[in-house]
């Protein structure tokens, strides 16, 4: 027997070419692919999109928050011309990007007390506006402000509507003193009054007394 022949020759070697080697099947099959222009999925496939960042709610919602009140404290102790650029900013910031947190923040600015700009009944209407809305982007700390503000607005509007009731209470109550007094004044100016013609008709009444005794003492005069 040869010692080349098929069955036994040298592994890896291809009977009757001096050199050529076998190379593994996945080998032949990764190169022929890669030439011809063809490959896997697994060559192929796209790098995965980037992660979407972690939006923490709780701490975004605490920076919005103390977003907020910073406005707040600063307007509560800024003058009148200051407190009036406060609301203007606010105003034009909702105007160019109308966002539910630029609107909450306008209505905190407006529903402030007591302040050149404030405007309760308007604040009132787009908390309302906020609270109704299913949709909006508020977060759950904004949502609980929203809420809280419309309840202090709520009772501020309602005790202030008492207090201009009781003030007209207390102006018609002192119209009605002074007529009172007027009246009183006037009774006591009749009395004396009264007073006043009772005894000029007693004086008259006497006057005409003595003058009648006197005319019936007159001499001469028909008994």
């Amino acid at each position: 027997m040869p010692r080349n022949s098929p069955g036994t020759g040298s592994r890896g070697r291809i009977p009757g070419v001096r050199g050529a080697t076998v190379w593994p099947a996945a080998l032949v099959l990764a190169a022929s692919l890669l030439a011809s222009g063809c490959t896997t999925d697994f060559l192929t496939q796209s790098p995965p999109p980037p992660a979407k960042p972690v939006i923490h709610r709780k701490a975004a919602s605490s920076e919005a928050l103390a977003d907020d009140f910073a406005v707040l404290e600063k307007l509560m102790t800024a003058p009148p011309q200051e407190q009036m650029e406060i609301v203007g900013t606010a105003e034009q910031d909702f105007d160019t990007t109308p966002t539910p947190s630029r609107k909450l923040r306008l209505a905190l600015v407006l529903g402030t007390p007591d302040q050149a700009g404030s405007d309760l009944p308007r604040a009132q209407r787009m908390l309302r506006e906020l609270k109704a809305d299913p949709n909006t982007s508020l977060l759950p700390g904004e949502r609980a402000l929203v809420a809280l503000e419309l309840k202090q607005i709520g009772d501020y509007l309602t005790l202030a509507q008492e207090n201009r009731t009781l003030q007209a209470e207390a102006a018609r109550a002192g119209q009605v003193a002074i007529l009172q007094r007027r009246l009183g004044g006037a009774a006591e100016e009749n009395e004396s009054l009264k007073r006043q013609l009772g005894e000029a008709r007693a004086k008259l009444a006497a006057i005409a007394n003595i003058e009648k005794s006197l005319n019936e003492r007159k001499p001469g005069r028909p008994k």
